[in-house]
């Protein structure tokens, strides 16, 4: 099986198993108990929070341990807002492509008429329509949100200039980062962010931890009361979770630049394969900055559902963005944002790559994919698939 889907999860590296096994066996102790044990997990706990700061760019004290990006992501909305609203701001700007999880908060606080929360536009390439945004900031917005770089598409916001926006009409700026370290060379100190959401699993981590980071200075109220996190987050800490994310965040380190490189590549060429083998191939976002990583294409006008299951049984697993519900597939919110119709909106497909994807597992899902595709589309006039001789090699 060819897995192209490191945008919904990555495996573990095999440095983050050891870690948290590691974790489990001399860390089990409360870190919060003042006794032998509690200190020694305490300690652990210490390092592997600058660890993790050090690969994200921001400083020990701005990062607050969270069990994954979604918590993260509501402490970053609730905290702000309510910040906001102590000023007598009640607005809440937020990109129409946000993750499903945000957009449905959102939904909820505007229910609650908690706060009024505004959907900003993107163009066509899924980039955040800059000049709808600054009309839209005035004295009354707490927060602007927007995903550092989108799961679907790759395609990037240019966070410190819209930093510099935000800020300047007295709001602050929420990035979702998720898909950003480890597919970037991403940091906190560097891209303007007052607030930014990270999970560990999308990197080689493990599931259920991340992190919020917060600009130094900011007094963001809790989400879940406690004296854990210097009061910014309850709870007793997922030990073995954050050793892991520590591990995963240097293994990534070491060897991003390389990382970034060949991931580009290979998918630079699995769409060029693809666009020339499979007449009426879309690639979304191909102007604007995307992740290296990330393809997000349309097959004509092919439903998704039935080129995913096509693939799989080919032995490739991808994704897409449109939801499957008990009433059938519903289009992506994402691709409805960037001007597509529900049946195109209902057809995109995304492949994700990671690090240790190869160039012949590449070359097999491309062979599969046009093996599994070609016959549906008409004319079905499939030409041959070109290997390059770099990725060959």
């Amino acid at each position: 099986m060819i897995y192209l889907d490191h945008n919904a999860t990555t495996q573990p590296a095999p440095e983050v198993l050891v870690e948290m096994h590691d974790a489990l066996a001399r860390a089990w102790a409360n870190p919060s108990s003042t006794h032998g044990p509690g200190q020694a997990a305490r300690r652990l706990l210490a390092d592997a929070r600058l660890r993790v700061a050090s690969f994200l760019g921001c400083q020990a004290a701005e990062l607050v341990f969270t069990s994954g990006a979604t918590e993260a992501n509501h402490m970053a909305v609730t905290g702000a807002l309510a910040l906001g609203q102590a000023r007598g701001r009640r607005r809440w700007l937020l990109s129409a492509v946000e993750h499903p999880a945000l957009l449905a908060l959102a939904s909820r606080l505007s229910a609650d008429k908690l706060v009024v929360a505004e959907r900003l536009p993107v163009d066509g390439q899924g980039r955040l329509r800059l000049d709808v945004l600054q009309a839209r900031l005035g004295d009354d917005v707490a927060l602007v949100s927007v995903m550092g770089a989108n799961n679907e598409t790759g395609v990037g916001m240019a966070t410190p200039a819209l930093a510099a926006l935000v800020q300047s009409a007295g709001a602050l700026l929420h990035v979702d980062a998720t898909q950003l370290p480890g597919k970037s060379g991403w940091r906190f100190d560097a891209s303007g962010a007052d607030l930014a959401s990270v999970s560990a699993h999308k990197l080689h981590g493990p599931k259920g931890v991340g992190a919020l980071l917060v600009r130094k200075g900011l007094a963001l109220p809790a989400l879940l009361a406690g004296r854990q996190e210097r009061n910014r987050r309850g709870g007793t800490e997922n030990m073995p979770g954050i050793a892991g994310f520590a591990a995963a965040c240097e293994r990534t380190a070491r060897t991003l630049a390389g990382d970034l490189l060949h991931m580009a590549q290979l998918r630079d060429h699995l769409e060029a394969a693809l666009c020339q083998a499979l007449p009426g191939t879309t690639v979304y976002g191909a102007e604007a900055d995307r992740l290296p990583n990330t393809s997000c294409l349309r097959f004509g006008a092919l439903d998704s559902e039935q080129v995913l299951n096509r693939l799989e049984r080919a032995g490739v697993v991808a994704s897409s963005g449109a939801a499957c519900t008990a009433s059938g597939t519903q289009p992506s919110h994402v691709l409805l944002a960037m001007g597509e119709g529900a049946l195109q909106a209902k057809a995109g497909v995304r492949f994700s790559l990671g690090r240790d994807t190869t160039a012949a597992e590449v070359q097999q899902a491309l062979e599969a994919a046009v093996r599994a595709i070609a016959p549906l589309l008409a004319p079905a006039d499939a030409t041959p698939i070109p290997t390059p001789r770099a990725l060959a090699a």
